[in-house]
């Protein structure tokens, strides 16, 4: 099998309101098996979803939960069920000023464009919506599917034997990812090219209807193993029973903050901890000291969370 990625040209700057498919239809001759790969934000300046809000606002609409945090950079699960930074909200290749966020179901973008390429062109063709995102473990990002109709997202290879006759288990290849990342090569980052067409597909990757969509690559939360940063991990085992959407906005590095944090959901009384010279100073009567002992670990344990050594003073209550 041999796959050629076809950049567009000529598509140029896409306004609110334009057609996307017949910007493609006009600039490139489609061939049935053709998959037609298409970057998010073009779907999103044609939808008019450009915005001059701040980010503060727009990414705390665009997110469903944070993941992790650090410094200026937020980790966030998106409402599509997306773990990306910053919720996938984009500043480059617009106009200075503006912002751009996912669309908000690619999956209903992915299959409108097939059905209006249809439309316009007569031809059947598979369409993966896609969006940059980095990688846990690996340095550098790659796009991937973020939507995608009439194309298998991914290929079970469970059941299968490798040529040495193992049996596989576990082996899925994500093709519209793969996909995705090899548009990406073709098109080029700074190419002007947010549409590249993919000849040759292995016709089993396609769907006669739109397909389970790229919804499917998506880990759900009960499988996911790594649903949470470092810091949010340690502070959920922590505070105890909260649910993870419910945890409390990372306090950064202060003191003050890592007591308010550790505060969370006891009925320890506030009036009790205060910070003083660079130490925290819990302040306990006489029958409190194993309650004065669990917010203490508390507090070095969130502590050691944010990457900071906390120093714990236990005194004794003065009366009133």
């Amino acid at each position: 099998m041999t796959l050629i990625f076809e950049p567009v040209d000529g598509i140029g700057e896409v306004a609110p309101g334009d057609d996307v498919a017949a910007l493609i239809a006009q600039h490139a001759t489609l061939q049935p098996g053709d998959v037609v790969v298409v970057t998010s934000k073009i779907v999103s300046k044609a939808a008019g979803l450009a915005t001059t809000r701040t980010k503060d606002e727009l990414l705390a609409d665009e997110t469903d939960r944070v993941v992790a945090r650090r410094g200026p950079t937020s980790i966030v699960r998106t409402h599509h069920g997306l773990t990306m930074a910053a919720a996938g909200i984009d500043n480059s290749n617009t106009a200075p000023g503006t912002l751009i966020p996912l669309p908000p179901d690619p999956d209903a973008s992915a299959a409108a464009l097939r059905r209006r390429l249809r439309e316009l062109t007569g031809v059947g063709v598979a369409v993966v919506i896609s969006d940059t995102a980095g990688r846990a473990w690996r340095v550098g990002q790659t796009d991937i599917a973020i939507g995608c109709a009439g194309l298998l997202p991914v290929d079970s290879f469970e059941g299968r034997t490798d040529p040495y006759g193992n049996p596989l288990a576990v082996t899925a290849p994500a093709i519209a990812d793969q996909l995705a990342g090899g548009a990406e090569l073709a098109s080029g980052k700074f190419g002007a090219r947010p549409v590249v067409i993919v000849r040759g597909a292995d016709p089993a990757w396609l769907t006669e209807g739109d397909g389970p969509g790229a919804r499917s690559l998506i880990r759900d939360e009960e499988t996911d193993m790594f649903g949470l940063g470092a810091r949010e991990a340690a502070v959920a085992a922590i505070i105890g029973d909260q649910p993870v959407r419910g945890l409390p906005e990372d306090p950064g590095m202060t003191l003050q903050g890592i007591v308010d944090l550790a505060m969370s959901g006891l009925s320890f009384p506030r009036r009790q901890v205060a910070v003083d010279d660079g130490t925290i100073v819990v302040s306990v009567g006489e029958d409190d000291h194993i309650g004065a002992g669990v917010l203490a670990q508390r507090l070095v344990s969130i502590g050691i969370a944010h990457g900071t050594t906390v120093g714990v003073r236990i005194t004794a209550l003065q009366d009133d």
